[in-house]
């Protein structure tokens, strides 16, 4: 499985895209684990955006937040050039 929400064409059906965080249950997001946060940026450190994540809104802010502060902890990145 690819890191970025995908839509599978199943005989001329497209799967919707879902919230990874609903489906799990999760209410909060750790900025103190990187290596999940990774998940939700690119090769170059950039956050990803809802519509290549699947995140809902809610879920999106908060994976936002909580990157800007695991750079800001220096637990991750701000810029890089081969993050993964």
């Amino acid at each position: 499985m690819s890191l970025v929400n995908e839509r599978v064409e199943r005989k001329d059906r497209v799967q919707k895209k879902y919230c990874r965080f609903k489906k799990a249950g999760i209410k909060y997001v750790d900025y103190k684990d990187p290596n999940f946060l990774l998940k939700f940026v690119n090769e170059q450190g950039k956050i990803l955006p809802r519509r290549l994540t699947g995140n809902s809104l809610k879920f999106q802010r908060k994976v936002s937040v909580a990157i800007k502060r695991a750079r800001h902890l220096a637990l991750m990145p701000y810029v890089a050039d081969g993050l993964k």
